[in-house]
């Protein structure tokens, strides 16, 4: 029995069966086009340190603040800047919220 089933490629108007979500024809395309929709200075933003920030922070605050406002306990998935870093906001704890993955969907759009 196969570990993954095949699908067809996930890639505009391609029907090539693959275990992965784009056919090795055109994940670079894919990934090529992602990385052009996103800020130019992401990784600067969300490194090695940001991570470790978000690991501290999360720990610090384990659930989520918005779930809590209506006295809900969400366990946090996600660590939001209320301003963000390619708006000239900081990794500071007056800057981040934790969330979960509902809210923080909400909030990023």
């Amino acid at each position: 029995m196969p570990d993954k089933f095949l699908k067809p490629c996930k890639y505009p108007h391609c029907s090539a069966l693959t275990t992965e979500r784009y056919c090795p024809k055109h994940k670079l395309i894919a990934g090529r086009e992602y990385n052009r929709l996103r800020h130019p200075d992401h990784n600067k933003f969300y490194g090695r340190q940001w991570r470790r920030i978000r690991s501290i922070y999360i720990s610090a605050h384990p659930l989520c603040e918005e779930c809590l406002k209506h006295g809900r306990y969400v366990p946090a998935d996600e660590v939001h800047h209320i301003v963000p870093p390619e708006d000239g906001g900081t990794h500071s704890d007056s800057n981040l919220r934790s969330l979960c993955k509902s809210c923080h969907t909400k909030t990023r759009y």
